[in-house]
């Protein structure tokens, strides 16, 4: 990239791109002091170009100004262009990545630097209620793809100099801003600097969705268990922050990521904090039986129906014969094709138009699920048992976690199909001791459970809000004290 900060230069950089537009400014009455001023059209707000760098460049050439280079470039630095954000440019580096963030950029012909002022576009999709992460009663703003609208969301929610926020581009080719977020005093450092570490480290071409970052800085990219935590809502981030946890915001995608993380974090929803203690311990409880429903329902059945039927009660047994007397399936291959034919319904109903979408799930669900019965290919009590196994997944709040159980699923019912309850033991101890070995900044991935005695009443209980005055001992943060 050339050193020297001329029109020409730029113009050579940016040669067969429509949208680089340059404007030719005779300073002063006599015309001695020559202008340039670029940018590229539709990252900026023409009215605000017009309005707030040429009327005054204009303006003050009528009055007759500086008669120098270096004069007006001072001057302009004092106010005579009344823009609110202004910065020096000593690096054609810097031009080019101000110009292609949406800054208009002055060059001026006898001074090797430029002056860039911050003229984006509004042209930025609203702040509308969060679609994935649904409130009852907490705040109906989401993040958008602007990343200064999702950090002053955040600040709006947070207001003291001690959330502190810095910034790195990352990509060689998109140059994506990524903003750094947490609380001063209550953050551990170390986190913090082990996240900036493997920010630096990073090298792609472009930085276009979450995954691309997380699978370069989570400790075990390699497990199906998500080590981010993804949130849609800046109330959840903010309360994450003063948690002592550290965020992430990236310009371009409407999501926070949030670490370091451990599984009971992707267990909890933000409502909890707005209800009674005792509901809100009553919903953990149902989500977590949720998750082992989910998991093991399929591998059990599938485990006890083939390999141990004398531990099934005798006329549930008999129920059961009686609905595959005329099914020409076993009962393995009927509940995989039935948790085949689940994940299909969801699949089409999430990529159709929601119309379309809706009806192929009730399509799906009723008449071809009723058919399949009347016809025998399939046993109702197959149906039965992939239909909870189906809804306890998406009852888990993270759909990252339901992705992980849903695999994981699939492996603990391959295992029952080749040993029965001695495959599901040997998955379910092999899951343990996956678990147990991860990690997510320097926290267990199964904390509380694995900190202390009282870790299974800290995952389960919520504890009232006045009586719940420190934070998490496995962040390590250096204020532990929540409130006095």
């Amino acid at each position: 990239m050339p050193r020297e900060i001329s029109l020409d230069a730029l113009s050579a950089l940016f040669s067969g791109c429509a949208d680089f537009e340059s404007r030719h400014i005779a300073f002063g009455l006599a015309g001695n002091v020559q202008l340039y001023a670029c940018w590229i059209d539709g990252l900026v707000s023409g009215t605000t170009v017009t309005e707030e760098i040429l009327r005054p460049l204009t303006q003050a050439s009528r009055s007759g100004g500086a008669q120098a280079d270096r004069a007006l470039m001072e001057q302009i630095l004092r106010g005579s262009v009344y823009r609110y954000s202004v910065k020096a440019r000593t690096r054609m580096e810097d031009v080019v990545s101000d110009l292609t963030h949406g800054f208009c950029v002055l060059l001026f012909a006898g001074v090797n630097a430029a002056l860039s002022f911050e003229v984006r576009s509004a042209c930025t999709r609203a702040i509308t209620q969060p679609t994935l992460e649904k409130s009852l009663k907490g705040a109906k703003d989401s993040f958008v793809e602007a990343l200064r609208v999702n950090t002053a969301l955040v600040r709006q929610r947070i207001c003291t100099p001690q959330l502190k926020l810095a910034e790195c581009s990352i990509g060689r080719r998109s140059h994506t801003r990524v903003g750094v977020l947490y609380m001063e005093g209550i953050a551990n450092t170390a986190v913090v600097k082990t996240l900036a570490k493997r920010l630096g480290q990073l090298d792609v071409d472009a930085l276009l969705a979450t995954g691309i970052l997380e699978e370069a800085i989570v400790d075990a990219p390699l497990s199906p268990f998500p080590q981010l935590l993804h949130t849609e809502r800046p109330d959840r981030f903010a309360m994450y922050l003063l948690d002592g946890r550290v965020g992430l915001l990236i310009d371009g995608i409407p999501i926070g990521l949030v670490l370091p993380v451990s599984l009971a974090e992707f267990m909890r929803v933000t409502g909890d904090a707005s209800v009674h203690y005792t509901a809100a311990t009553a919903l953990t409880l149902l989500r977590y039986a949720a998750l082992l429903l989910g998991l093991l329902t399929p591998a059990l059945y599938v485990a006890v129906a083939k390999f141990h039927p004398e531990m099934i009660p005798t006329r549930l047994l008999l129920a059961i014969i009686a609905s595959e007397r005329n099914v020409p399936f076993s009962a393995e291959l009927e509940v995989l094709g039935m948790l085949f034919a689940f994940g299909l319904l969801q699949e089409a109903g999430l990529r159709l138009p929601t119309p379309i979408g809706d009806t192929v799930s009730i399509i799906g669900a009723l008449i071809v699920g009723q058919a399949a019965v009347e016809a025998s290919l399939v046993s109702p009590i197959s149906i039965i048992v992939a239909a909870i196994s189906g809804i306890c997944c998406c009852a888990l709040p993270s759909q990252d976690l339901a992705s992980a159980v849903k695999l994981c699923r699939l492996g603990l019912l391959l295992a029952a199909m080749a040993a029965g309850l001695y495959g599901v033991s040997l998955g379910c101890c092999a899951l343990v001791l996956h678990l147990s070995d991860l990690e997510s900044f320097g926290v267990n991935y199964t904390a509380p459970l694995s900190e202390d005695a009282h870790g299974l009443s800290r995952l389960l209980l919520r504890v009232p809000k006045p009586l719940n005055r420190h934070r998490d001992p496995q962040l390590k943060t250096p204020d532990r004290r929540r409130q006095a």
